[in-house]
């Protein structure tokens, strides 16, 4: 089958590559897994039968992931941020300001991100094959038995078709498989989407997904165990679970067609048996961050009212900018600080950084705090557990720290920051532990 033209979306400096097909009622996003290339991918009937059936009910948008397949590759594996950067860049560029999200495999934990973060973007979100937190790699012994075999294997087929087909033994499979290898990816960008994954744990974001939610697994799937399936359904609010048969984990081959027809079934039932909410947004995922000056009452004693009133403003036109720089959202002056929220956990904590680094220059040190979690949007303030928690992480960092709880360690995967853990803490009136580590330079 021919494929559709391919068209870019410009997210940041990065080349995008995106096809829109279909002209259904609603806008469906294909997330896709580990690695793909849209154009060979309609080269391949059973690929090509799997998408034009989702089309019969939607229009679909289909795009490569950064640094794989017909996107740009020379720019590294993106982080979850970034990839959910990507995503809406494709949608802006393919005008869908709402779409269901079908993430399948490693695409189900940026699509989940995706969900809570963005929920007036999200119509509703398919998981298949997915987790929240990938079940093998997260064994260092598994993760380089597996990095090994991604070096030795990769471009003969072996390596993707013993991960994802074990049910469909033939050598027409492999060449398929080796060819797919070859123009998906270059061996040492599979091996660090294999390392990003590893580092992947988006369990903590469950229980903030508030859009309707199906998850499908395979109960022998030869890549990801239905246990991963089981858990998301189980920890996602009013998800529904649908197990089935087989172990091959690509939704699509041959010799699984009927469950591959079974699949697109229940994702075409789901998606337009359900209702559009079109209730104010009031709940999303989003990381907090308080920053507070360092002896501030001290300094204002040492300087008198006017001369500390005018590093104030000082100090709050540098915070503003770099809040404008990162794409972080001002909530409140405190006074002697700032209470803001992100939508990337990444940038809020880079934007810490940064703002630490620009005050100094005013002859001030600051101290800053960051949490993600679910918030309560109200008119002009934000409230929920996520700010009591982000307000005592704060409370904990030394002069010129930024500390942040284990969920923003978590969800930055890949972006290349760097943290010392500081240990399990007690946060006055927060009723669990939180584990708390330190922002490296």
């Amino acid at each position: 089958m021919t494929p559709p033209e391919t068209r870019y979306a410009k997210s940041g400096d990065v080349h995008i590559a995106y096809q829109v097909v279909g002209s259904g009622p609603f806008d469906l996003v294909y997330v896709p897994g580990f690695v793909s290339n849209m154009d060979l991918q309609w080269e391949m009937p059973e690929w090509a039968r799997f998408y034009s059936r989702l089309t019969a009910f939607s229009r679909l948008i289909l795009f490569d992931k950064r640094g794989t397949g017909l996107s740009d590759r020379d720019v590294g594996i993106a982080s979850l941020e970034e990839r959910m950067d990507d995503v809406r860049a494709v949608m802006d560029a393919a005008g869908s300001e709402r779409a269901a999200l079908f993430g399948v495999s490693e695409g189900g934990p940026m699509s989940l991100l995706f969900a809570a973060t963005y929920p007036q973007r999200a119509k509703a979100l398919v998981l298949y094959g997915s987790y929240a937190r990938h079940p093998k790699l997260s064994s260092d012994d598994e993760l380089q038995k597996d990095l090994e075999r991604v070096d030795q294997l990769w471009g003969t087929g072996e390596y993707l078709f013993g991960r994802q087909a074990p049910g469909e033994r033939s050598e027409e499979t492999v060449r398929i498989f080796a060819r797919a290898e070859r123009q998906c990816a270059s061996p040492s960008a599979a091996i660090a989407v294999r390392r990003m994954a590893a580092e992947i744990d988006v369990r903590h974001v469950l229980p903030a997904i508030g859009v309707p939610t199906l998850v499908m697994h395979r109960v022998g799937d030869s890549v990801i165990a239905v246990e991963a399936g089981r858990d998301l359904a189980a920890n996602i609010p009013g998800a529904r679970y649908v197990e089935l048969p087989g172990v091959d984990h690509t939704p699509w081959l041959a010799g699984e067609r009927e469950i591959a027809e079974r699949i697109v079934d229940e994702v075409e039932e789901f998606l337009t048996g359900s209702r559009s909410s079109e209730a104010e947004i009031d709940r999303v995922l989003a990381t907090v961050m308080f920053t507070d000056i360092v002896d501030s009452t001290k300094c204002a004693a040492e300087l008198g009212d006017r001369q500390w009133r005018a590093l104030l403003d000082r100090h709050d036109e540098t915070v503003r900018q770099q809040l404008k720089r990162f794409r972080g959202s001002e909530v409140k002056n405190l006074g002697d600080g700032f209470m803001a929220t992100f939508d990337g956990p990444a940038r809020a904590v880079r934007c810490a950084a940064a703002i630490s680094e620009a005050v100094r220059a005013l002859g001030i040190t600051v101290r800053s705090g960051l949490h993600t979690g679910e918030i309560e949007l109200k008119r002009d303030d934000i409230s929920g557990i996520a700010v009591h928690i982000a307000a005592r992480v704060a409370a904990e960092a030394e002069a010129g720290e930024t500390i942040v709880s284990s969920m923003v360690r978590d969800l930055v995967a890949g972006s290349g920051l760097r943290f010392e853990d500081r240990g399990v803490r007690s946060l006055r009136g927060v009723p669990e532990e939180v584990r708390l580590y330190r922002v490296l330079a």
